[in-house]
C-alpha cells in the first residue's frame, strides 16, 4: 500500500500553476471531501474569507492543484463534488461563482517511460469547458455580460464552451481516470439581494442526498427552484383577494424602489445605518430588549437575553450594565430582521461583518447603563454617541424613578427625538401599568421636556407617528418574554428617516473622534477606535495627525489599515464607526488616550473657549466665576473652570430672555433657567474643539447646556 502511494506522489510531480503564496487571493485545494465536520466547514468557511479579504472581494480557487502548483491526478468526480462544496461556502459568506472552469487533458502518458505521465506539448490539446455555477444566483449584469460572452464565443474556437451549452458536456470525460482540475473564481457580493443557499452548511456537514458530480447537485437545485416557483405563482395569483386597498400603481412603485443591484457595506454602515442610544432605570431592561432585538430569541424571565450581548463577568452575574456598547441591528429591504444567530454555530451570535454584509439597513443599538452609579458613563454615551434616536425604557410595574427624569432631560438637551417604551407588560397588573403610564406623561408634558405621548397600538400609528417626533413621544408596550409589542418596535425602528446627515460633511477635512485606544495589538501595533464625524480618508498613504497630546500638539503619523464592522477596508467616509491602526514608535504609543481626534490637516488646540450656557432648571444650582463643573463636548470630557461670565438676552441657543441672574459683590450669579455667554478653560490639557459643538457640563447631576460660539486661542491666531 505504501510503494503504491509513493508512486502516486512520484507522478504528482507535473507542475501546471506557480506554487501557492500565503498571501494574496489564490487558494489551492486537491480534494473536499464530502463528509466534513462543522468545525472543518467553518475553517474552510474562514479561510475563504480571508482569501476574498486579499482580493478585495475576488478570488480564485485551484482545485486538484497541490500546494506546489502541481496536478494532483483526481478525476472528475472527486473534483467536481469538491467545487460544489466550496461554492456553498461561498454562498454562506455572500458570495457568488463568475466562473467554473474545468480543465481536462493537460496530463498525457509518457511513451518513452513505463506508466510515466507528462504535460501536453500542444496547449490547443488542452480541454477548457466553463461549466456553469451549481448553486446559480449571478446577478443580472452578470448574466447580461455572460449571454454576450457565449454569442462571441458560439463564432470563434470550439473549444471553450460558455454556460449551458450541451456540447460542452460531452468534451468532458467523467470516467475515472480523467485527469482534471477545476478554476473557481469567487466574488463577494455585499446585499441583502442575494438568495440564501439552496443547502446550508449544516447540512453539508451532516451530509446531503445528492447525486454523483455536478448533474445531481444541478438536478436537486433545478427541484428547489422549481418549488420556489410553484408557489410564488400561488401566491401571484392570490394576491388581488388578500391586499385590499392596493391599487396596481402602488405595486409597480414597490417593484421599481427595489432594483437588484449590488450594494456596498460602506454605503449601508454610513447613509442607511439608524443609531439609536437605548437609556432607562436600572430594572427598565435595556440589555434584553437589545439582546432580544438582534438574537431573534425571546427571554426566558432569567436574563438569558442580556448575556448574549454583555461584555464583562461582573455584568452577567450583577446583570447590571457598567460600560456603553454598540450592538447591530439588521434589516432586509422586505423590513425583516436578520437573526443575530449563525446557522451553523446556533448557541453562537453571528459576527458584525456577517450581519452588515446580508443586510440593507442597519440599526445600531447602543447600550447605555441605567444605575445612577454610572450616569457619567451615560451622558457620555450619549454625548459622543451621535444618536438620531432614543428609547427611553420604564420599568411598567413601577412608576418613573429620578433617573428616567434625567435620562428624558438628557437626550432633550441634545436635542435627540426620544420613543419611550413600557417594558415587562407580561403579567403586569392593569392598575400599576396605568400609574406609570400616568407619571410618565406628565413628565412628558412638562415644560421642560415639551413631548406630546402618543401611543402606538398597529402599524398605522407607526407610519403616522414617523416625521413628527420634534413633536410627539411615540409610546409601545413590550415584553422580552411574551413578544407582545417587538413587531410594532421592529417596524419602527425600520422605517425612522436617518436625522443626521453626515454625508453632507464629506467636503470637509477627515475628522475622526477616537473613542478608545487598544496599544500593542498583535501584528498590529497601536489601534484606535470612534467615529467618522467628517471628511473621508484612503487608509495606506495619507498622512494624519492625532492628538493633542498633553502639551498641546498633534503626532504626525500614517493610518495603515482601517475596519468598519470587523471588515478591512481601504476607505472611511463620514457617518461611519472605524478603527484605524497607526505607525507609531514606542514613545508616541504611550501619548494615545481617549478623546483625541485624528485630522487629515495640522489642526490647532485650545485649553479656552467661550459658550453660551442654559442652567437646567431643577435643583438649586448657582453659577459664578471660578465655578468648577465637568464638561462633555462630544468625546471630549475634562473639569473646567468658568473664568468670566457675561449675560445676554440673545443666543445661539433661542431660549426665551435671560433670567434669574443676578449681580451681587462678588459678581455676576447664574440661578436655574438662566442664559448667560461663558468663557470656560480646561483644568489638565488643551482638546481639540470648534465652533458651534454643543456642550454639557455637570457636577454629579446635569447642570446646563450650551453652544461653544468661540475660541480664543483660534482667533488670537
Amino acid at each position: 500500500m505504501s510503494s503504491n502511494n509513493n508512486s502516486v506522489y512520484a507522478r504528482r510531480s507535473l507542475r501546471v500553476v506557480d506554487a501557492e503564496s500565503f498571501d494574496g487571493s489564490a487558494e489551492y485545494k486537491r480534494q473536499v471531501h464530502k463528509q466534513l465536520s462543522t468545525t472543518r466547514l467553518r475553517t474552510l468557511s474562514t479561510q475563504m474569507s480571508y482569501r476574498l479579504d486579499e482580493g478585495k472581494g475576488r478570488c480564485t480557487y485551484h482545485i486538484g492543484v497541490e500546494d506546489d502548483g502541481c496536478h494532483s491526478l483526481l478525476d472528475y468526480p472527486s473534483i467536481s463534488e469538491s467545487a460544489w462544496i466550496l461554492e456553498s461556502i461561498a454562498r454562506s459568506l455572500n458570495s457568488i461563482v463568475l466562473e467554473r472552469k474545468m480543465i481536462q487533458n493537460e496530463i498525457v502518458e509518457d511513451p518513452s517511460t513505463d506508466g510515466g505521465l507528462k504535460l501536453v506539448e500542444d496547449p490547443g490539446d488542452v480541454t477548457v469547458v466553463e461549466e456553469p455555477p451549481v448553486l446559480g444566483g449571478r446577478t443580472s449584469q452578470l448574466d447580461e455580460s455572460n449571454e454576450t460572452k457565449e454569442e462571441k464565443n458560439e463564432e470563434g474556437e470550439n473549444t471553450n464552451v460558455k454556460n449551458g451549452n450541451e456540447k460542452s458536456k460531452m468534451k468532458l470525460c467523467t470516467d475515472e481516470g480523467s485527469y482534471t482540475r477545476c478554476e473557481l473564481t469567487i466574488q463577494r457580493v455585499e446585499t441583502h439581494l442575494l438568495d440564501p443557499s439552496p443547502l446550508s452548511l449544516s447540512s453539508l456537514s451532516r451530509g446531503s442526498s445528492f447525486g454523483e458530480g455536478v448533474d445531481g447537485a444541478m438536478e436537486a437545485t433545478e427541484l428547489r427552484r422549481m418549488g420556489s416557483l410553484k408557489l410564488n405563482s400561488e401566491t401571484k395569483e392570490e394576491e388581488p383577494t388578500e391586499a385590499i386597498g392596493t391599487s396596481p400603481e402602488k405595486k409597480d412603485d414597490t417593484v421599481a424602489d427595489d432594483p437588484e443591484k449590488p450594494i456596498s457595506v460602506e454605503e449601508t454602515l454610513s447613509s442607511r445605518n439608524i443609531r439609536v442610544a437605548v437609556v432607562g432605570n436600572v430594572d427598565a431592561g435595556k440589555s434584553t430588549l437589545i439582546g432580544t432585538l438582534t438574537t431573534s430569541f425571546l427571554d426566558d424571565g432569567r436574563g438569558s437575553s442580556r448575556t448574549a450581548i454583555m461584555k464583562h463577568r461582573h455584568e452577567i452575574e450583577s446583570g447590571r450594565t457598567s460600560t456603553s456598547s454598540s450592538h447591530l441591528l439588521g434589516f432586509q429591504s422586505s423590513g425583516e430582521t436578520i437573526a443575530g444567530r449563525d446557522k451553523i454555530r446556533s448557541n453562537k451570535m453571528k459576527s458584525e461583518d456577517e450581519i452588515a454584509r446580508s443586510s440593507f439597513r442597519i440599526v445600531t443599538l447602543m447600550d447605555l447603563a441605567g444605575h445612577e452609579k454610572y450616569l457619567k458613563t451615560t451622558i457620555h454615551g450619549v454625548s459622543s454617541g451621535m444618536a438620531d434616536y432614543s428609547l427611553i425604557l420604564v420599568n411598567s410595574r413601577h412608576p418613573p424613578t429620578h433617573m428616567t427624569q434625567h435620562h428624558l432631560n438628557l437626550c432633550c438637551s441634545y436635542g435627540i427625538p426620544v420613543v419611550v417604551v413600557f417594558t415587562k407588560v407580561d403579567g403586569c397588573p392593569d392598575h400599576a401599568l396605568a400609574t406609570s403610564k400616568k407619571e410618565l406623561f406628565k413628565l412628558l408634558k412638562s415644560p421642560e421636556i415639551g413631548k406630546r405621548p402618543f401611543a402606538i397600538k398597529s402599524e398605522a400609528d407607526v407610519m403616522t407617528c414617523v416625521g413628527k417626533l420634534h413633536t410627539l413621544a411615540p409610546t409601545i408596550d413590550i415584553s422580552c418574554v411574551s413578544g407582545t409589542g417587538l413587531d410594532l418596535l421592529r417596524k419602527l425602528l425600520f422605517v425612522l428617516p436617518k436625522r443626521r446627515r453626515h454625508e453632507k460633511k464629506l467636503n470637509r477635512p477627515f475628522e475622526f473622534l477616537v473613542e478608545d485606544v487598544f496599544n500593542n495589538v498583535p501584528g498590529v501595533g497601536s489601534v484606535v477606535s470612534g467615529f467618522v464625524n467628517a471628511g473621508e480618508l484612503t487608509v495606506g498613504s495619507a498622512q494624519v495627525y492625532v492628538g493633542p497630546t498633553d502639551d498641546g500638539t498633534f503626532l504626525k503619523t500614517v493610518a495603515k489599515s482601517a475596519h468598519i464592522a470587523r471588515i478591512n477596508t481601504t476607505h472611511v467616509t463620514a457617518g461611519q464607526s472605524a478603527t484605524l491602526a497607526f505607525s507609531l514608535n514606542k514613545e508616541m504609543r504611550k501619548k494615545l488616550r481617549r478623546g483625541m481626534v485624528v485630522m487629515s490637516n495640522n489642526p490647532t488646540s485650545t485649553k479656552e473657549f467661550d459658550a453660551e450656557i442654559c442652567v437646567l432648571k431643577g435643583e438649586g444650582t448657582t453659577i459664578r466665576e471660578s465655578y468648577q463643573a465637568y464638561v462633555h463636548i462630544l468625546n471630549v470630557r475634562q473639569t473646567a473652570f468658568a473664568r468670566s461670565i457675561e449675560i445676554v438676552n440673545n443666543n445661539a441657543l433661542g431660549l426665551p430672555p435671560s433670567h434669574g441672574a443676578k449681580h451681587d459683590a462678588e459678581g455676576i450669579v447664574l440661578r436655574p433657567g438662566s442664559r448667560a455667554k461663558v468663557r470656560f478653560e480646561f483644568a489638565k490639557r488643551p482638546e481639540y474643539i470648534r465652533t458651534g459643538m454643543r456642550m454639557l457640563f455637570r457636577d454629579g447631576r446635569v447642570r446646563g447646556v450650551g453652544i461653544i460660539t468661540g475660541i480664543p486661542a483660534v482667533a488670537a491666531a
